[in-house]
């Protein structure tokens, strides 16, 4: 029996921090080097922590736009791409990140991500000028398309129990929840002093996570080629696609490089369909798209994504520009919508287990619906504190949806296409709020129709949810706590043994 404990102590722990293929929360010992204590915990603060400062940095610019137009110049269009020149880059590059993450392993890619990301803060913080700014975002953007993916392929990685699983991402949910809460009123505090600190936050939370990364196991990583033409297509098709957005809005549809960046934005989606339906190696692989689960989950995002951050950006100028409240006073709006989300983010991860993930996402973007409809119809002279109680369905729909949707997603792939699928969801998440800045900036950048395009551009957020919930009316139902492994309607889906029955009796 000692001799057993022995050999049982010897055995020799892999890259992925396991013992003969099983995980384990133990030492590991890098080369030579200290011996590190692995746990599980510490990727999921390093996940969260990342996506706390992601969320942070798409949300606390927009009331800081104003301070920001007063400071280096530029209209609504630069205003625009300051926003979106970071959800674009983001969105753009997250499907090859998710190919990154499976290729060199997920921490060493959140890690590459991080540390790009935390250098571009820096430049937007100290950049001279408009173009200074929104190269610096578009440098930012980049970074955080290489830490999002890989946060959720390190939470897949630490967590092997479905149901742990779905409760540590819900936890990593809250750190986009409390940036959401944050994020308005440190856009409008900073800008009391000067909007560049927005962006010196990060370099000490960038730092934490890189200390907290090293106590997470290694990532495995496999050998996956680059899909040059895909990605260089995605790029041309989504910037396209946003150009002709924004410059609608100042130029006219019947512009010519509006029409000119519509064609561009049809050719490049055609090249990126064919690379991705006959390439060798195409980086988001058809029959991914084929799984029902995986369509609506990214349905889901896109909707949530247009609609909230869509709504933060009209009423972030329109409370500071058509009410004349200060900065603060705007951001200090926003928190009633945003405290309540960070609340609701924890407990909408059980009702999933309980009811499954169809309740919890349909009630949510219905709640969202009715919410961005009551903001849309309320009349012209609504009190600020009024506008700042009928947000709050928006700030209840919203997590209430999104944590059972990114476990769904994660759930019902194949541990090896984690950072591919986490990809394409956030893909489509960046996609939805970065449309969503460039037409509703479009239709509010007339001075003397901005009410008329507030009103519309709500509207249509709200046409969005409703999509949304509707689709998720078509999610197969599961019992409490089952996994959604498979989707049977999807052709490659290649049956895995189920999970074993779970042992956390918490409620």
């Amino acid at each position: 029996m000692l001799k057993n404990s022995i050999l049982r102590r010897r055995k020799p722990a892999d890259d992925t921090g396991s013992v003969l293929g099983q995980p384990v929360t133990g030492r590991i010992r890098a080369g030579t080097g200290p011996v590190l204590r692995v746990r599980p915990g510490a990727a999921l603060a390093t996940a969260l922590l990342g996506f706390f400062v992601i969320t942070l940095d798409a949300l606390v610019v927009n009331v800081a736009l104003p301070a920001i137009r007063t400071d280096l110049g530029g209209g609504m269009t630069g205003l625009q791409w300051v926003v979106d020149g970071y959800t674009l880059m983001f969105a753009a590059l997250l499907l090859s990140a998710g190919s990154l993450s499976d290729r060199v392993g997920a921490r060493r890619a959140f890690a590459l991500g991080l540390v790009v990301f935390v250098a571009a803060s820096a430049a937007c913080g100290l950049a001279p000028s408009l173009p200074a700014l929104i190269a610096a975002r578009l440098v930012q953007g980049a970074g955080a398309a290489a830490m999002m993916p890989t946060s959720l392929a390190l939470i897949r990685e630490a967590y092997s129990d479905p149901v742990k699983r779905s409760r540590a991402v819900a936890l990593w949910a809250v750190g986009g929840a409390v940036a959401s809460a944050a994020g308005p009123v440190a856009g409008g505090a900073a800008s009391l002093i000067s909007w560049r600190t927005i962006f010196f936050i990060n370099l000490p939370v960038g730092v934490a996570a890189l200390v907290l990364l090293a106590f997470a196991a290694r990532s495995p990583g496999r050998a996956v080629p680059f899909d040059v033409t895909g990605q260089i297509s995605a790029v041309l098709a989504m910037g396209a696609l946003t150009f002709a957005a924004i410059e609608a809005g100042s130029a006219g549809f019947a512009a010519p490089q509006v029409w000119a960046a519509a064609l561009l934005t049809v050719g490049a989606a055609a090249v990126f369909v064919r690379a991705q339906a006959r390439g060798r190696h195409p980086m988001v692989p058809l029959e991914l798209l084929r799984r029902r689960t995986v369509l609506i989950s990214c349905g889901a995002g896109f909707a949530f994504m247009a609609a909230f951050y869509g709504m933060v950006f009209v009423f972030s100028i329109y409370l500071q520009q058509q009410r004349g409240l200060s900065a603060l006073a705007t951001g200090l709006t926003f928190v009633p919508m945003t405290v309540l989300s960070a609340f609701v983010n924890p407990l909408s991860a059980r009702a999933a287990e309980r009811l499954g993930p169809r309740v919890p996402i349909g009630c949510g973007m219905y709640l969202m619906t009715c919410g961005l409809l009551s903001l849309a119809l309320v009349p012209t002279g609504t009190p600020t504190w009024a506008l700042a109680l009928l947000m709050l369905p928006v700030g209840l729909g919203g997590p209430l949806a999104m944590p059972p949707t990114t476990a769904l997603l994660v759930n019902s792939v194949p541990a090896h296409q984690t950072g591919t699928a986490s990809g394409v969801f956030n893909t489509s998440r960046q996609l939805g709020g970065a449309l969503a800045v460039a037409v509703f900036g479009a239709l509010i950048a007339d001075q003397a129709h901005f009410l008329p395009g507030l009103r519309i551009s709500l509207v249509l957020a709200a046409l969005t949810t409703l999509a949304a919930a509707t689709a998720s009316l078509y999610l197969r139902p599961t019992p409490a706590g089952a996994p959604e492994d498979e989707d049977p309607a999807a052709p490659s889906a290649v049956p895995r043994p189920a999970a074993p029955p779970s042992t956390d009796n918490r409620a």
